[in-house]
């Protein structure tokens, strides 16, 4: 499946809108403003709470973890100790642990898992605006994959004001 993120710009926090290949909003990320480090909601259009996206705080480097209801935590960390690239370990439990590695200030990256290429992230899509596409093999976890992207994009946003 292919989604399309973008960002707002005229917000307080960082808040997403994240549509489907059709032009229809699927998924709202909505950030938390005024908060001690990153804090997102990751919601269907109709309000209900599928992950929640928080900043690890003291920790070794950028990381965040995804929370989601019955589901175990998975932890988003840039690897730092990669010579010419750059690199992002996504450590969830049973098979949700994937690697991410592009040019990711470009949005040019891929996930991978133990089965292959799980995820393409490219703004070659959209080349003229603020957005970038996502798109996601099937039967591959939807909500996981989308919410990783937005920390890599968070990750590397920050990274570049600094």
């Amino acid at each position: 499946m292919k989604f399309q993120m973008t960002q707002k710009f005229w917000c307080l926090g960082d808040d997403f809108t994240i549509r489907d290949y059709g032009g229809r909003d699927r998924f709202l990320v909505d950030g938390r403003a005024l908060s001690f480090g990153d804090k997102l909601s990751f919601q269907d259009m109709s309000g209900t709470e599928l992950a929640f996206i928080r900043q690890k705080h003291f920790s070794w480097g950028p990381t965040y973890v995804i929370e989601r209801p019955g589901q175990g935590e998975v932890v988003v960390r840039k690897e730092h100790f990669t010579f010419f690239r750059c690199k992002f370990e996504i450590d969830g439990p049973g098979d949700h642990d994937f690697e991410a590695e592009g040019d990711f200030l470009d949005h040019e990256y891929r996930i991978e898992g133990s089965r292959g290429a799980v995820a393409n992230v490219s703004k070659r899509w959209f080349s003229l605006t603020d957005s970038y596409g996502i798109e996601i093999a099937e039967k591959e976890d939807i909500v996981l994959l989308l919410a990783t992207a937005v920390v890599i994009d968070l990750i590397c946003h920050n990274e570049e004001d600094h």
